[in-house]
């Protein structure tokens, strides 16, 4: 074999090695890149009402910490996009994950409290009325509203809010 031949060989396998190299270096540098972008999911919450449920991640959730009162006051007045009609009678049940649950959580529909204290459960039901009570209106009669937002509050050491998450109950039309 001719010395040509030979280092015309020797660099073949040398550009391979080299192209082979930087791929292997450039695929590397890529994953680290994807698992620096990935967060960790929120914990989530359902609602369930008959036989239909919607869950979601936490619309406000600072991995574990306390929220800002701005914060929470903003999660608390968004409307969400996780809804579920509800019929009088009906019973609306709330679960949260056992994060959750071990740390407390409250519920505030329209801006109110429903719940004398924080829960430990990971799962408990409300009735009708406790979601849809009758609300002043600005002329002092009193109307149920055909609409509820509801927020369920993690609630961290201190009464500090950590998490929130939304959900929309409409009122089934009689």
């Amino acid at each position: 074999m001719s010395i040509a031949t030979r280092r015309s060989r020797l660099s073949m396998q040398t550009t391979g090695r080299t192209v082979r190299t930087v791929a292997a270096v450039g695929a590397a540098a890529f994953g680290l890149v994807a698992l620096s972008a990935c967060e960790k999911p929120t914990p989530l919450a359902t609602v369930t009402v008959g036989s239909e449920s919607v869950h979601s991640e936490a619309a406000c959730y600072n991995d574990g910490k306390a929220l800002s009162p701005k914060d929470l006051r903003h999660c608390i007045s968004a409307k969400s996009d996780k809804k579920l009609t509800v019929g009088e009678g009906q019973r609306i049940s709330v679960g949260v994950d056992p994060d959750v649950a071990e740390s407390g959580w409250a519920m505030v529909v329209n801006g109110q409290g429903t719940m004398s204290e924080a829960s430990k459960d990971t799962y408990r039901s409300f009735d009708f009325d406790q979601i849809f009570a009758p609300q002043q209106s600005p002329t002092g009669a009193a109307a149920a509203p055909k609409t509820a937002q509801v927020a369920i509050i993690e609630v961290g050491k201190g009464g500090k809010a950590k998490g929130a998450w939304q959900f929309t109950l409409n009122r089934k039309s009689s």
